[in-house]
């Protein structure tokens, strides 16, 4: 058998293959993606909860700034931490009210509802010195490093542009009233947070792209890896092959046991033989017991003989019973006619024998 290492991976994965990648979590997906989506929750949290963030940084700042230090002792220390405790997290409730149902839905539109707890199991190649240096000079490490980089143009360029968009305002900032000094570093922020959040997002829908892209690539399959998952599947075609041989051996067995029991077997008189029976109080019409041709009709006309069943050469009828009623099966009107005169004979001839 070929190595499979060295055969090149050209087919593209299975349903199941993808299926068990997405149990060890090995499913495309992208951390830009996520940071975007966090981003933008913080971003929108200021915008909904700012003046409510500030007002309880200022309770903060008097709290603390006024607080007594001369009598600190153990029980107050306790008190104090309880307090920072509680006014943070007042200050980070807005937070995490918008940025965990973000960050959640997120990733939860990249890859679905996949709960990977193999990926979490310890593996000793992770640990691998060998397979490390190999993973940190692969194409995924290389595009990290790319996309670190680019980020960081990114936001260089951004800042760069809109503060030297306003540069004028900037410089005057040294004579502006503190009100105007507030307001303009608002706008500044502001814009400089959605403008970095829009090119930010360009970056993480590339990054996605590439990233289903090389998910693909990595789970492709080479064509013996096909041919065994073909033979897990679907089974061995040549164990399917021997079934269906020993199947269609039985089922001949069970119908060459039916001959004795026919009333007549019409021939070709070599091509086909097809056994018929018919009871006038059971049956509605005579019925097909076996056929068969070449050398099947062949066993079937020495069972007959063996058995005393009338053997009557009607090619025509024949092969018409061949062709057009199947075994088990009663025969057609358009061949009552022809049937009716080969039996009468048979029970003429049986009358003679008698």
């Amino acid at each position: 058998m070929p190595d499979e290492s060295l055969q090149e991976k050209t087919e593209e994965p299975t349903p199941r293959r993808r299926e068990e990648a997405r149990r060890r979590g090995q499913v495309a997906k992208s951390r830009e993606v996520a940071a975007v989506a966090v981003l933008s929750g913080g971003i929108l949290s200021f915008v909904m909860a700012g003046s409510y963030m500030v007002s309880q940084f200022l309770v903060i700042y008097r709290e603390f700034l006024y607080f007594p230090r001369g009598d600190l002792d153990e029980n107050s220390a306790y008190g104090v931490l309880l307090l920072a405790i509680k006014l943070g997290a007042k200050v980070l409730l807005p937070l995490l009210v918008i940025l965990l149902p973000l960050a959640f839905l997120s990733l939860y539109l990249q890859v679905g509802g996949v709960a990977a707890w193999e990926a979490l199991s310890p593996k000793a190649e992770r640990i691998d010195p060998i397979k490390g240096f190999k993973r940190l000079f692969s194409l995924p490490s290389l595009v990290e490093f790319l996309k670190s980089v680019a980020k960081l143009v990114l936001i260089s360029v951004v800042a760069y542009l809109v503060i030297n968009s306003e540069k004028d305002l900037v410089l005057n900032l040294a004579t502006c009233e503190p009100e105007e000094i507030g307001r303009t570093i608002y706008l500044l922020a502001r814009a400089l947070c959605f403008k970095t959040l829009l090119a930010l997002a360009v970056l993480a829908l590339l990054d996605f792209l590439f990233q289903r892209w090389e998910t693909g690539r990595q789970l492709k399959m080479t064509k013996q890896e096909l041919k065994e998952e073909l033979k897990q599947t679907e089974g061995d075609p040549w164990v399917k092959s021997k079934i269906r041989q020993i199947q269609r051996a039985m089922a001949q067995k069970r119908m060459m046991a039916e001959v004795p029991k026919a009333d007549v077997v019409i021939t070709n008189p070599v091509h086909y033989a097809v056994a018929l029976k018919y009871d006038l109080k059971e049956m509605p019409a005579p019925q097909v017991l076996a056929k068969g041709e070449g050398h099947v009709a062949l066993k079937i006309r020495e069972i007959a003989e063996e058995a005393g069943v009338p053997v009557v050469e009607n090619p025509p009828l024949a092969q018409a019973l061949y062709k057009e009623v199947e075994i088990g099966d009663f025969i057609p009107a358009e061949l009552y006619q022809a049937v009716a005169e080969v039996l009468a004979y048979v029970y003429r001839l049986k009358g003679k024998v008698n």
